[in-house]
């Protein structure tokens, strides 16, 4: 079985990942800036300071493989000029950190596995079923489009090192342990369906298991490298979403949230609130990945 080492292992993804590698047998190193003392069978911590571009070269040098999720939660805070200097520092510092301390210290990492965003994509076109964004579109003009582009560029020097580079492209992450569903999911509890602006914004989404198995996939399959798309086969609308969540829970009344509510509340973050981003799974697909939840029905009866 293969050594591990995970930055962003303490997140919402990250403690997912680390379980289900830890059930297959892989030993796990999570990097973290605290100084953990902790130890199990099959995990254990190091340290790295992406300020100071100090890493635990001793964490690098057992590492088999890299699962690069580290990065600020870009919807947890108000995106202030300080908020997102750190959304952008905390991608493009970390995955700088891992190219040099691969450069500096011999190792013997085979591969890469690094996450980004389809913040990468612009809006969809104007009118009916619009083509969906696929991964050799350019990266949209935005502040989240420039972020992934600098994330990616980031980490992509790993492959003049000679090591195997994977990037997923991520949707929203759908599960009940964080993120944006259980921010869809709370007012349901009271029988609400709060549907954004027009209800009719595509959402571009991905189970957590699902998640999980692609990066399992991106270890397991030497013949992919590069960039791949992490969403679901079937993306929903906004509306559509909130009311799968309502039908679940068995009552629920739908209440229009806006948009001037959202942008009153949010600020420029409710431009990707309010955003119709469609987004293709196929090469993935055609990579020979299966989805265990490629609907979103089959996602919330899961969730529920």
């Amino acid at each position: 079985m293969a050594t591990i080492l995970v930055t962003g292992g303490t997140g919402m993804i990250g403690k997912a990942l680390t379980k289900a590698l830890v059930k297959l047998g892989h030993y796990i190193i999570i990097l973290s800036r605290k100084n953990e003392e902790r130890e199990t069978q099959n995990i254990s911590y190091a340290q790295w300071n992406l300020e100071q571009q100090t890493i635990d070269a001793s964490a690098v040098q057992q590492a088999d493989y890299i699962i690069h999720l580290a990065g600020a939660n870009v919807g947890q805070e108000r995106w202030t000029a300080q908020r997102k200097k750190e959304i952008v520092d905390s991608r493009v510092q970390s995955g700088q950190l891992l190219v040099k301390a691969l450069k500096e210290n011999k190792n013997r990492v085979k591969g890469v596995i690094s996450m980004s965003a389809i913040g990468w994509y612009g809006t969809d076109a104007e009118g009916l079923n619009p083509k969906p964004f696929v991964e050799e579109d350019g990266a949209d003009n935005s502040f989240l489009g420039k972020t992934c582009q600098q994330w990616e560029a980031a980490i992509a020097p790993v492959e003049t090192l000679g090591k195997r580079l994977v990037i997923y492209r991520t949707g929203i992450v759908l599960s009940n342990e964080g993120g944006a569903y259980k921010e869809f999911k709370r007012p349901v509890q009271a029988g609400v369906a709060s549907i954004l602006g027009s209800g009719e914004q595509v959402v571009s989404w991905i189970h957590i298991d699902d998640m999980v198995r692609l990066l399992v996939f991106a270890i397991e399959n030497e013949a992919l490298k590069g960039v791949y798309n992490a969403v679901a086969p079937h993306p929903v609308t906004n509306k559509e979403l909130v009311t799968q969540i309502g039908k679940e829970k068995g009552f629920y009344i739908p209440v229009p949230v806006p948009s001037f509510a959202l942008k009153i509340a949010l600020g420029e973050m409710s431009t990707e609130v309010l955003k119709s981003t469609t987004v293709s799974s196929q090469k993935i697909e055609a990579a020979g990945f299966t989805f265990q939840y490629p609907t979103i029905e089959a996602a919330v009866r899961q969730l529920k």
